[in-house]
């Protein structure tokens, strides 16, 4: 259980920042140097955000299909952004043997600020009935804000639903929803 947080952790952070690398792509390692100490400088480490974002889908799957998470998101995208690697994401996605959802109105709960998906698009990246659970979560939402009743308790239940499903620990839900309460 241990290993399963600690990867879950680490790899927490991938989806939501990997919006902000504008970074064109360079890794050649015939540009290594030989500094004077003998040591190898390698130049810094420069990926362009397409690769960056399928890499980040292809781990995320790889997680989902070993069963360390249940449900995982991309990287929030443009629209068109999105367009250009959802064929790409297809082919990564049945390499590691999960089923992607491209969703274009985000489940926004207290997990995450609001601004973090506004007007752009997520895949959702599951295996089996993971996908309309979601959906599930996303109309059970919609009907407590339509009987007034999306309030404090309901708000954190949803908010803590959609975290267990994203397979973090209680206390990163506990940590985000205090976070990002009155983010949305």
């Amino acid at each position: 259980m241990f290993l399963k947080n600690l990867i879950a952790i680490t790899l927490f952070t991938l989806p939501l920042g990997a919006c902000t690398s504008n970074a064109p792509i360079s890794y050649n390692t015939a540009a290594w140097k030989y500094a004077p100490s003998g040591n190898i400088e390698k130049p810094e480490l420069i990926v362009d955000e397409r690769s960056y974002k399928l890499g980040g889908i292809g781990a995320f799957g790889e997680l989902v299909n070993i069963g360390i998470k249940k449900l995982a998101l991309s990287a929030a995208s443009l629209p068109e952004d999105m367009d250009a690697i959802i064929d790409e994401a297809k082919n990564v996605a049945k390499r590691n043997n999960v089923e992607i959802y491209r969703e274009d109105d985000f489940l926004v709960t207290d997990l995450f600020p609001a601004s973090v998906t506004e007007g752009k698009h997520v895949l959702l990246i599951y295996q089996g009935e993971t996908k309309q659970e979601y959906l599930d979560l996303k109309v059970q939402k919609e009907q407590l804000i339509e009987s007034n009743q999306y309030t404090d308790k309901a708000r954190k239940e949803i908010a803590r639903r959609f975290g267990e499903m994203l397979s973090y620990p209680e206390w990163k839900i506990d940590e985000l929803i205090s976070s990002n309460v009155g983010c949305l």
